[in-house]
């Protein structure tokens, strides 16, 4: 049986970053990092769902 506990606070402001920084990339520039955002907005989407599942799942994350 799977085991489900609440992310530690790292990983789900980790989560919250990478889909700000993809939600951001669709209504602003974002000065530094914005064109590797946009080249790969899908996978930050993926990345912060991955990470967030993984702070469930695991309880070392």
């Amino acid at each position: 049986m799977l085991n489900l506990s609440p992310p530690r606070a790292i990983t789900f402001l980790v989560s919250l970053v990478l889909i700000g920084l993809a939600v951001a990339s669709l209504y602003m520039r974002i000065p530094t990092i914005g064109p590797t955002v946009v080249k790969f907005r899908t996978w930050f989407f993926i990345g912060a769902y991955v990470v967030l599942a993984l702070g469930i799942v695991s309880k070392n994350l």
